[in-house]
């Protein structure tokens, strides 16, 4: 899978969100998701959420997925 692809699948499943992904390989990703909808959930919640909209592709094409996740607001800090 492409950083695009997986730009593309967290955006969509996210509403309104934002998302930067870089991948050296295509199986090792690194995800910035900035969205509306983790505010008021713990960090667990919100990788839970991404996990989620990945679904079964997580330890498939996507091997491996550094994240960090934000609100709009912390993302402005």
């Amino acid at each position: 899978m492409r950083s695009e692809e997986l730009k593309s699948l967290l955006e969509a499943a996210l509403p309104g969100a934002r998302a930067d992904v870089v991948s050296p390989d295509d199986v090792h990703f690194q995800a910035v998701v900035v969205a509306d909808v983790f505010t008021g959930k713990p960090t667990l919640a919100r990788h839970r959420m991404v996990y989620a909209a990945l679904g079964e592709r997580m330890g498939g094409e996507v091997h491996a997925l550094s994240l960090r996740t934000q609100t709009p607001d912390e993302a402005n800090r």
